[in-house]
């Protein structure tokens, strides 16, 4: 009896230690999955960042060409040019 219990008790232990390994694994999976998504937001991120700056220059590009077609538009003697 006592052999039995020895015998189950070693299997529960590495039962128990291949347990440990296999979520130890998992965890270091779902880790770098994390890691790479970081990494592709990151960069999209800095893609949409220098997008963002371009369509700023461009829009102000075109506020100060209205602007400019608006002072050009005001009739401020009462008679259009």
């Amino acid at each position: 009896m006592r052999g039995l219990a020895v015998a189950v008790g070693g299997l529960l232990l590495v039962g128990g230690a291949v347990l440990v390994v296999v979520a130890d694994q998992e965890r270091v999976a779902a880790l770098d999955a994390v890691k790479a998504q970081v990494v592709t937001t990151e960069r999209l991120f800095a893609d949409t960042r220098a997008q963002n700056l371009r369509l700023a220059e461009q829009l102000t590009a075109l506020r100060s060409q209205i602007a400019e077609q608006d002072a050009a538009l005001a009739d401020s003697t009462g008679f259009l040019p």
